[in-house]
């Protein structure tokens, strides 16, 4: 099987989601942070693994279910953070953010016996899963991160190192007030949906 990584920050006002910001207050924003973090690690919670690991930026809160392992995220870029996170695994193993919640454990549940690597591509060019048989970080380091060409590049950094890749659905990650709206529509039973909606509702948004 295979271990289950999920790259977070602590969901505190001002540090997270400040794209959120407006229309959302920075208390706001990090309340629906927090929806998505929870959302996330749920769909982890529920997807048969090795190991279930938060790599995080900051404290756990309550929002932390039983049953991860939590270590802290390494100094450096998100690519030398990435890296990071992968080198500290033995076998197998899939990454994701705490941007989609809208994830599955269905969309969580691949294996890795007949490929290299899964990539999950995000909408806005980015990516939402990365997944590596043989975890090594050399196959991050250096990629630009937070770039419309960030999925492209890491996907055709894993096929010069003549990987066989899998692709994954692409999904919207929830950096806009459009994204929440959008993504929250495709799991209206979450956290994160009723999170957005209590807070449209209460400011008439």
């Amino acid at each position: 099987m295979t271990t289950l990584l999920v790259i977070a920050k602590e969901p505190r006002p001002g540090q997270v989601k400040t794209r959120l910001t407006p229309p959302f207050t920075p208390a706001e924003a990090a309340a629906l942070a927090e929806a998505a973090l929870a959302d996330t690690l749920s769909a982890v919670a529920a997807t048969p693994a090795t190991r279930r690991v938060l790599v995080l930026e900051g404290a756990p809160g309550p929002w932390l279910p039983p049953g991860f392992d939590v270590v802290p995220q390494c100094a450096g870029g998100l690519d030398e953070r990435l890296a990071a996170a992968f080198a500290g695994c033995d076998g197998p193993a899939l990454l994701i953010g705490m941007d989609t919640p809208q994830v599955t454990p269905a969309l969580l549940t691949v294996d890795l016996a007949d490929c290299d690597a899964v990539f999950g591509p995000a909408e806005d060019g980015g990516f939402w899963a990365l997944g590596l048989a043989e975890p090594d970080p050399r196959l991050l380091r250096g990629v630009p991160m937070s770039t419309p060409t960030t999925g492209a590049v890491q996907r055709g950094r894993l096929l010069a190192a003549g990987l066989r890749v899998r692709d994954l659905p692409p999904l919207r990650d929830v950096d806009t007030a459009a994204d929440a709206e959008a993504v929250a529509a495709l799991a209206p039973q979450g956290r994160f949906a009723a999170r957005l909606a209590g807070l449209t509702a209460v400011a008439g948004r």
